[in-house]
């Protein structure tokens, strides 16, 4: 079933417990995500980044088919624009049929942030698309830019935020990075920060860069008010291992062969994830 994020993140709100989001960059990761959906009866959100339908197959392309296998899936699935820099392409994304936008202005000051912000959310509103924003910084590992304490989200601006804007879901920064976290590192998590604004607000919060963040960090966040939980380098990684070990054992493997490998990988790594945030049998049909 194909929806906004809105009632999937109320009832994960009230239930306190999460609501995976897989970043996904191309079919064969929506299908793969999909099916982990569906093995555990959880609600899922796909998340497509706007910089990666730049990059590689344009919105057009990707959107169309994701929302048919969404339509067709057994539990509830949204569609979200992921880290929607560019105001145009996010209003643009929400006429193309996005169950869900994330204007990301966090670069931006404050009071842009919520100029832009509101503005979606306005025009949203009146589609019946859910709007995700963004208050403070993320780092990536990727050249070691890790995210820093002064990137963080201050919880008053937060909390000022959802009160100007009333966004559907906010993505906060209290110790995630976003990439693939080197063997063996566990990030240090500000759990003040979430707590801080949920009891102010009460709206579900978001954590970018889950991958890598230890099964204890998230749990610990979804306790503190985080419904959303954000990950794709883990699912990534799961499938490009698959690719390489299969190279190990038969270099000349037809790469219809390779990409089919790489379903039950990422499969296996979303279902554990839906499982770390107690969304398992949480699709309204199963409740």
């Amino acid at each position: 079933m194909f929806v906004p994020m809105t009632d999937m993140l109320a009832r994960a709100n009230k239930g306190h417990y999460g609501i995976m989001a897989i970043n996904c960059l191309n079919l064969e990761g929506v299908y793969a995500t999909i099916k982990a959906a569906e093995a555990e009866n959880a609600p899922i959100i796909i998340d497509l980044l706007e910089e990666h339908m730049e990059k590689h197959i344009p919105r057009e392309y990707v959107l169309p088919p994701a929302i048919k296998m969404a339509k067709d899936a057994m539990v509830e699935v949204a569609i979200n624009l992921d880290h929607g820099k560019d105001p145009d392409y996010v209003m643009e994304s929400i006429n193309q049929g996005f169950s869900s936008v994330m204007i990301d202005q966090s670069e931006k000051s404050f009071d842009e942030n919520v100029r832009v912000t509101s503005k979606i959310v306005q025009m949203a509103s009146q589609k019946n698309v859910s709007v995700e924003a963004e208050v403070g910084n993320m780092g990536a590992v990727k050249g070691d830019h890790f995210t820093q304490e002064d990137m963080y989200t201050d919880p008053d601006k937060a909390i000022s935020f959802i009160k100007r804007t009333h966004v559907t879901a906010l993505a906060l920064s209290f110790g995630s990075t976003h990439g693939v976290m080197p063997k063996d590192f566990v990030p240090v998590f500000n759990f003040d920060i979430p707590k801080k604004v949920k009891e102010a607000t009460g709206i579900p919060l978001v954590l970018h860069g889950g991958s890598g963040c230890g099964e204890e960090n998230i749990r610990k966040a979804v306790a503190a008010g985080v419904n959303k939980i954000n990950v794709g380098s883990d699912v990534m990684k799961a499938q490009a291992d698959a690719i390489y070990n299969s190279q190990q054992k038969e270099r000349n493997e037809e790469w219809v062969d390779l990409l089919n490998d790489t379903l039950p990988a990422a499969e296996e790594v979303v279902r554990a994830y839906i499982k770390i945030v107690g969304s398992s049998d949480k699709n309204p049909s199963t409740m």
